[in-house]
């Protein structure tokens, strides 16, 4: 876009009191930003309160123009960054179609990650070493099969997240993951996440729908949380305790028409009550990635055929002939072939999801694994 409309689209979003949802209204009514700020007080106070309308028709107040001055700034730094807006056909059809998509959002990476079907992977703050690993192996799994990871840039559950899909595309996966910032995009929060905010930039993408210099303030991230279940066909929550964001990005996505998944834990850990709870409420439990990818109605559709032991020669890698090798025929737990191999719970893991989409290996309850070919 020219310059003209890349300002007229960010007067929109600077303009104070201006929701999306009334955003989306004067869009509809008048057409791009620059006419809607062309169209004058009468017309607008016919769409809108007089006060917003009195905004819109006149100069951007002192306020509003520095803020402008700091999203141009940020725009024109290096990296690849840019505005999504309503106006681009890249802009993703699922989050358009959800009540009140935002419309500009700040993006900030590879410009692909958008084009891949998406799951969101959200959890705890204060998770357990074994949430983690789970999510990061489910994202690695779910990332091989051909979906993107949506998560929110926490600590815990979310940054595991991000961290399998990372994994996965090192590994050669042709998705990645998107990161959904509940700040100014240039605003790191939790400041320890600089690492991995940075790795997200060059590897996969950040969104925001705060203009830059935003910061983190209590009532952005359940609009954070609208727009990671708008991206994806589905939210799947690792572990979260009753009062967790996640059950507000779950029951959003449920809203929305997109499926929502649990994976359960122990009755006497508070971090599984929240999963527990969805549950009952209807949401699909999920014990591996291919659950996950049934109820997408996506299973096998979007396995690699190596992933599924299908390669020319049918031959496995290395890390899961050896995982397989250790496993033997009888039931063994995951403690139980880490020691066997001397590999980390999480190594363990991300390989034996891979080998339950290849349909070598059933888990089986008590958090047991059997091979089967």
């Amino acid at each position: 876009m020219d310059a003209d409309e890349r300002a007229a689209w960010l007067r929109l979003l600077l303009t104070p009191n201006l929701g999306p949802r009334t955003a989306r209204q004067l869009l509809g009514a008048f057409g791009l930003p620059q006419q809607v700020l062309a169209a004058g007080r009468a017309a607008l106070r016919e769409r809108v309160a007089d006060d917003l309308a009195d905004q819109l028709a006149s100069d951007p107040t002192d306020t509003v123009a520095a803020a402008l001055a700091r999203s141009e700034a940020w725009l024109a730094g290096p990296g690849d960054r840019w505005l999504l807006t309503f106006a681009d056909a890249d802009y993703p059809p699922a989050l358009l179609a959800t009540p009140d998509p935002p419309p500009v959002l700040f993006a900030w990476g590879t410009r692909t990650a958008l084009a891949q079907p998406a799951i969101a992977i959200v959890g705890s703050r204060s998770c357990t070493q074994q949430g983690r690993e789970t999510a990061a192996a489910f994202a690695q799994a779910l990332a091989h099969a051909g979906l993107t990871i949506v998560s929110g840039l926490a600590v815990g559950i979310d940054a595991a997240a991000h961290r399998g899909a990372l994994q996965a595309a090192e590994e050669g996966a042709a998705a990645t993951t998107i990161a959904v910032a509940g700040t100014g995009i240039d605003v790191i929060y939790p400041s320890g996440q600089r690492a991995l905010s940075e790795t997200i930039r060059q590897r996969g993408l950040l969104l925001s729908e705060f203009a830059p210099g935003m910061p983190a303030l209590p009532h952005n991230f359940p609009r954070r949380n609208r727009i990671i279940a708008g991206l994806a066909r589905g939210v799947l929550v690792v572990e979260a305790a009753l009062r967790s964001g996640s059950l507000i990005t779950a029951r959003l996505a449920a809203d929305f028409g997109r499926e929502v998944l649990a994976i359960p834990g122990s009755i006497h850990s508070p971090t599984a009550r929240g999963c527990h709870r969805l549950i009952k409420e209807g949401a699909r439990l999920v014990e591996n990635a291919r659950d996950v990818l049934e109820e997408l109605r996506m299973d096998g559709a979007l396995v690699p055929r190596e992933r599924r032991g299908e390669t020319t020669g049918g031959a496995l890698g290395d890390q899961q002939r050896r995982l397989l090798d250790a496993l033997g025929r009888d039931p063994v737990t995951l403690d139980q072939l880490a020691a066997r191999c001397a590999a980390d719970a999480g190594t363990i893991s991300a390989t034996l999801l891979e080998l339950e989409l290849a349909q070598h290996v059933e888990r089986l309850p008590g958090n047991r694994y059997q091979r089967l070919r």
